[in-house]
């Protein structure tokens, strides 16, 4: 029996995603990504030699880009 789960499920329990988990809920791609994390804009973590997205950082980026663009 495969108890592999699809790469897109949502899994509310993760605290931190990777950089593709992360890409995905912004439905971005993860080059993207990356660039968003280097910028600043999508808070990431290191973890050993890896680089972690908070769970609630890709919410918190849609949130400010809505508020940014309401505001102009």
């Amino acid at each position: 029996m495969d108890t592999a789960r699809p790469a897109d499920t949502f899994d509310p329990t993760l605290v931190l995603l990777t950089v593709e988990e992360a890409a995905r809920r912004l439905r971005i791609g993860r080059t993207t990504c990356f660039a968003l994390i280097r910028t600043g804009e999508l808070e990431s973590i290191p973890v050993g030699r890896l680089r972690r997205v908070p769970a609630d950082a890709p919410a918190a980026y849609v949130a400010r880009q809505r508020a940014v663009r309401r505001a102009a």
